[in-house]
This record gives C-alpha cells, structure tokens and sequence, in this order.
C-alpha cells in the first residue's frame, strides 16, 4: 500500500492515480502522544489491517492534483550514509567542487552522519536553496523507514523491522563544513511521494532509479550497487543508535550528483515506488522579530 500525508496535512491512501482519505482512520488508530516516534507509522500495521477489511470507497482527489508532504511527519532522526556507491567516491576524489580537496573516506571509515529533522520535506514543498553563491547538489537515495523501535539488530532480522520506503533527496551545500551541518538546512531532505509498505518492495538491494533535471538525466543507478546493503545499514545504524518508528535511513546516492539553483526542476524516479517532481526555488529569508526589533531601534 502507498501511504501519503497531503494538502494541508491529511493522510492518504494513494491507488491507482487516486487520494483516499483516511485522515479520520489515522486519527481513531494512532497514538496521541506517542512517548517516541512517528504516530502514524506505529499504527501503520493496525491501519493496513483495517483498510485490508474495509477499504475505502470515494477519492478525494487525483494524485496529479494533491500537494505531498513528507510521509513522515515526526521522526526522531534522520540517518544517512555518506560515499555508499563506488562511482560517487570516483567521481568525489576527481572533482574539488565536491570535496574542497579534502580525502574521501570510504563509508566503513566516515561512518554515518545524522541530519536534522527540520530540514525533512515532501516533494509538493519543494527545496528552497538558502545559500544561493554556494553551490546545493541533488542527491538521489533510497529512504527506509523504520518501523519499529530497535537496537543492535542483526543483518538478517534488520527487515523485520522496516515499516516502508520512500524516494529521499538528500540535498548538500558544498564546503568545507561537517556533512551534518551542510545538509541539515531546511527543506534539504525531501522524501516521496509517498511511502510504500515493505510488502511491496521484494528486495530493496535491487532497485532501479533516476534522477532528472531539467529533463536532462543526472543521475541513473541501482541499489544493487550499494556497498554497505540496507541489511547492512540499518544492523549498524541500530548498533550506535536506537532507532524508533518513523525514523528515516537515507541510503546513500550514486555518481552524477550537481548543483540546481532557483527555477530548476527535479524529476525522480524508482522502481516499485513511483516518480516525484521537486521543485527548486530561492529560500525566502526572513530576520527574526530580535533582529528587526534591533534594526528598528539603530
């Protein structure tokens, strides 16, 4: 099943071109205040339970027309895995644009970094580019969704405990700064279109995808290809961290990566998950009311 949140909030159910509303199902079925995690996703199974029994009937909408937040609306972290396709690291060493001339660690040496989870958008939101002289790269990723708590799980039971899968962009301003802090901006992790229950994906270490701006193919991959699998990522992101339900796993992203800016369009696709158009625009800034109250008063 696709799971979507959208337009102002609501929960969908997203089947065959259609947004079904199932805003008041969520409501009844998730926790109020769930001690950690995301509410929907620690009722996902007792929703697809229910919808399995009685699906519903009318659609709100076609998909063309809704705007999609992020499938997510509270996860506790967002993990991601730096350098995890052997051609990124290729292409990373061969261009400075990309390091600043620092040595590119393999991922069992960088480890994984964490990202902020205000930065975390849905594709109808858009990325808004924050630092316009500096250059913002697109990242296509594979984004695991974490459905239940756990800690120090093995590879073999890791996809036991994946609620479902997502389209992520994991957008980067280049420097000379920690990773977390260059791509931790706001609206610098987008995930979409919508979440797709772990049913449906057989094996996510074969999953064909593209990314396009402009029209113009960027990016072009498979998950096979990882060099840590998501079996792997999760067991050792569990070993350092525990994770909880809604928390978000970006998987890494293949060569091709570069920089968008105001006015671009990112298309981006994924077998068994669908296509998502992001746009990208120039972050409307805004001084706090300290500051405005202090330019006043100079």
């Amino acid at each position: 099943m696709n799971f979507c949140r959208y337009n102002d909030g609501r929960y969908g159910l997203v089947t065959n071109g259609y947004v079904y509303d199932i805003t008041g199902l969520v409501a009844a079925l998730a926790p109020q205040r769930p001690e950690r995690g995301d509410a929907f996703v620690i009722a996902l199974p007792a929703i697809v339970r229910e919808l399995t029994l009685r699906p519903p009937e009318s659609p709100a909408c076609r998909a063309e027309d809704a705007v999609f937040l992020s499938p997510v609306l509270n996860p506790t972290k967002l993990v991601a895995a730096p350098v995890n396709y052997e051609a990124h690291i290729e292409e990373s060493i061969a261009d400075p644009g990309i390091t600043f001339n620092r040595a590119v660690a393999r991922i069992d040496q960088a480890g994984l970094f964490l990202k902020s989870a205000s930065s975390l958008v849905g594709a109808g939101e858009g990325v808004a580019v924050r630092f316009p002289d500096r250059r913002t790269d697109h990242e296509i990723e594979l984004g695991v969704v974490i459905g239940r708590e756990c800690s120090n799980v093995s590879e073999a039971a890791s996809l036991s405990y994946v609620a479902g899968y997502a389209i992520a962009l994991d957008m980067s301003v280049r420097g000379v700064e920690d990773r977390s802090f260059r791509k931790s901006i706001d609206s610098y992790s987008v995930l979409g279109p919508w979440l797709v229950t772990a049913d449906e994906i057989p094996d996510p270490n074969d999953i064909g995808f593209t990314l396009k701006v402009n029209g113009a193919v960027r990016q072009q991959s498979n998950t096979r290809r990882l060099i840590f699998n998501v079996q792997r990522l999760i067991s050792w992101a569990s070993r350092w961290y525990t994770l909880y339900p809604g928390d978000i796993i970006m998987t890494g992203t293949p060569e091709g990566v570069g920089p968008v800016g105001d006015g671009d369009v990112m298309e981006c696709a994924m077998d068994r998950i669908g296509e998502m158009r992001v746009n990208v625009r120039a972050a409307a800034l805004m001084s706090s009311r300290s500051d405005a109250s202090e330019a006043v008063a100079g």
